[in-house]
């Protein structure tokens, strides 16, 4: 059994050459083939209507191979899509630290990162970028506005702010340096026993930035962490793999991988826990919890280290290798399956609906399991058992041992949900504008108050996105989360917004009910087991308490 070991990134292609009887038929099957294409390629570039260039033709030519594969995951990236893959899945790149968004039709600044040039030139979230070394930047896209702030890192570049309350345009000199998105922006205590640590991410520092923020919680006196997971796409699989060791003992199996060539590779733990065995640990799940986020729930579930909660995870047991082509590009081609310790594959499987999902991100609703499993669902997938001879399920990602739908909407809530879909961006620029201007003034306990309801409103409506008086009374609840989400996270920032979401977060309430009376993981487990029995109740709604 192997230990841990860096198992992606770049692999050479290499050609060996055909022996024995097979090597005819292949030649004579390979001969057609190409016949076939330079036939069809020489009549396309002579005769097609419209002149192509060469080059293009075989790259769209190797495009359509990709795109036949019975492969979801598969992308020809160009060079420019390759950088933006690497700095994705890497979550570092070259420039100044913040995050951008188009608000009322100006590139604003949205989130300050921590420790960048942005932060320390005192940057503030709300900033309107009007201007980028000589050029006028009022108008440019937001892409248009990222691909010239980022570069070389040791690189200057002049950017000129405009600011609420500031009559005067704010010019700063930014010196390029390698930022790194956090995959844990923040982490925080619940109740003064439980540390609450969002994953959001598999980038190169998420396994440190976990370790660091379980290291904190728990000198400040965590009894229990709740490891949210929960729309979590995936990442590099090296970091699924060293963050699950952050709670295994040395030897125990991770995940083994099964390709075309060459036998199993199992990865195991090698370092030992960074968080002691006798605190209970939780891990919330959910249809968008994909790829490297399973990796860690399923091994943790296997071993009996975490009790999952939540509703059932993506189902993806693919991986993906990235390949080095000549000219810049690269092909991302899924190259092997994964399977837990208890040797399940999690794949759910589905049929390719995209050719141009390049980057990672959250699986698309229409693509994610449903929220819940039904009794008869669960008895139709293959049964496995963890350490402790617990019942895990696989073939469908991973079921949580408790599952706790997440909160639904109300028939009129789903109707306004679908009258607001085909203008997201216009209430998104909306919500987004209106929270910048309350920012000064809210305090962190603020309520939506009906003064804030018809303002939203009016602005909604000015902006196209029409409803009516009872539609928008109807949907209030649903509106009003909108709007103080939005409001506190950019007056107060995430953390801030996580304490005044619990209410309205039934499976993160449910993960902090067990942990409250948990000493031990074999608590955690017991209270599964009570909940799976038919006489269990649903979870109270709880007012949240947090220091």
């Amino acid at each position: 059994m192997r230990t841990l070991r860096r198992a992606t990134g770049a692999v050479a292609l290499v050609l060996v050459p055909l022996v024995a009887g097979g090597f005819v038929l292949q030649s004579r099957e390979s001969r057609d083939g190409v016949r076939l294409f330079d036939q069809v390629l020489s009549l396309v570039s002579q005769r097609f209507v419209d002149t192509l260039d060469a080059g293009a033709l075989y790259e769209r030519a190797a495009r359509g191979l990709v795109s036949q594969l019975d492969d979801p995951y598969a992308a020809l990236f160009t060079p420019k899509q390759s950088r933006d893959f690497n700095q994705a899945t890497s979550g570092k790149y070259g420039g100044i630290g913040m995050q951008i968004e188009e608000i009322d039709g100006l590139v604003t600044v949205s989130h300050v990162f921590p420790h960048t040039p942005a932060e320390n030139a005192g940057v503030q979230e709300g900033d309107r970028i009007v201007g980028i070394d000589t050029a006028n930047a009022r108008g440019w896209k937001t892409e248009q506005v990222s691909n010239t702030l980022k570069g070389t890192p040791g690189t200057t570049v002049m950017v000129r702010f405009a600011r609420p309350g500031v009559t005067e345009a704010i010019s700063v000199k930014f010196k390029r340096a390698i930022i790194t998105i956090p995959a844990v922006p923040y982490a925080i205590m619940f109740e003064g026993r439980t540390g609450y640590v969002p994953v959001q991410q598999f980038n190169e520092s998420a396994t440190e930035e976990t370790a660091e923020a379980i290291q904190n919680l728990t000198r400040q006196g965590a009894k229990a962490i709740v490891l949210d997971l929960r729309g979590n796409p995936g990442g590099i699989l090296t970091e699924a793999l060293s963050l699950s060791d952050l709670f295994l003992r040395e030897g125990l199996a991770i995940a083994s991988v099964r390709g075309r060539q060459g036998p199993a590779e199992t990865f195991s733990s090698q370092r030992g826990t960074v968080m002691p065995d006798n605190v209970p640990l939780i891990v919330l799940t959910d249809g968008g919890s994909a790829s490297a986020s399973e990796i860690v729930a399923g091994a943790l579930q296997d071993h009996d280290r975490a009790l999952v909660v939540g509703t059932t995870s993506f189902g993806k047991g693919l991986v993906q290798t990235v390949f080095p082509l000549d000219g810049g590009y690269q092909l991302k081609l899924t190259t092997a399956k994964w399977y837990t310790p208890s040797g399940r594959s999690i794949q759910r499987d589905r049929k390719k609906t995209s050719t141009d999902r390049r980057l990672p991100q959250l699986p698309p609703q229409d693509e994610r399991p449903d929220s819940t499993e039904t009794d008869s669902v669960r008895k139709s997938r293959p049964v496995f058992r963890s350490d402790a001879g617990r019942i895990v399920y696989g073939g469908g990602g991973v079921t949580p041992d408790v599952i706790v739908p997440a909160d639904t909407l109300t028939t009129a809530e789903q109707n306004v949900n679908k009258l607001l879909l085909p203008k997201l961006q216009q209430v998104f620029t909306t919500l987004s504008s209106y929270a910048l201007e309350l920012k000064p003034t809210v305090r962190s306990d603020f309520t939506i108050t009906p003064a804030m309801r018809e303002e939203f409103h009016r602005r909604l409506t000015a902006a196209g996105v029409v409803m009516d008086r009872a539609q928008y009374a109807q949907a209030q609840r649903y509106l009003d989360r909108l709007l103080e989400a939005r409001i506190a996270r950019t007056a107060f920032g995430d953390s801030t917004a996580r304490r005044r979401d619990l209410p309205d977060d039934p499976q993160l309430r449910r993960a902090l009910e067990l942990a409250r009376t948990a000493t031990a993981q074999r608590d955690l487990f017991a209270a599964a087991d009570r909940d799976a029995r038919p006489v269990a109740k649903a979870a109270p709604r709880v007012t949240p308490r947090s220091n």
